[in-house]
């Protein structure tokens, strides 16, 4: 089995789980009555404008404990959560650097290139 084949296979796999949770949910819908879902309604509408201010206050948190370790250029540690400090990248103009190095082959030895790696994500 090729790669492709691979890949449709995870596709299809990920099709089943989600085929899965659906009849799932019209099964447990199926046995809910309508007195039930009106009552899970309401349970949600109550909740809901505490989720959404916690919601709120972690975003505006998050921001905030972003903004301090920019400032302050180093990682913090809580007891669930760090947040990291990770220095700027530098990026280079390879196709510039490779025109120089075919003048300048000295300087060949100063490029590396690292190992590759791989990302299994959605085709959009």
């Amino acid at each position: 089995m090729n790669t492709t084949d691979k890949l449709n296979q995870l596709a299809e796999l990920n099709a089943q789980k989600d085929l899965l949770r659906l009849k799932k949910q019209e099964l447990i819908d199926s046995v809910l009555t309508a007195e039930i879902k009106s009552q899970i309604a309401g349970i949600d509408a109550e909740f809901e404008p505490q989720l959404e201010a916690i919601n709120s206050k972690d975003s505006e948190l998050r921001k905030e404990i972003k903004s301090e370790i920019l400032e302050h250029g180093e990682t913090v540690k809580g007891a669930k959560f760090q947040a990291i400090w990770m220095k700027g990248r530098t990026k280079w103009n390879d196709a510039g650097l490779m025109n120089y190095l075919s003048v300048h082959p000295e300087i060949a030895y100063l490029r590396t290139t690292g190992k590759p790696s791989v990302s299994i994500r959605k085709v959009k």
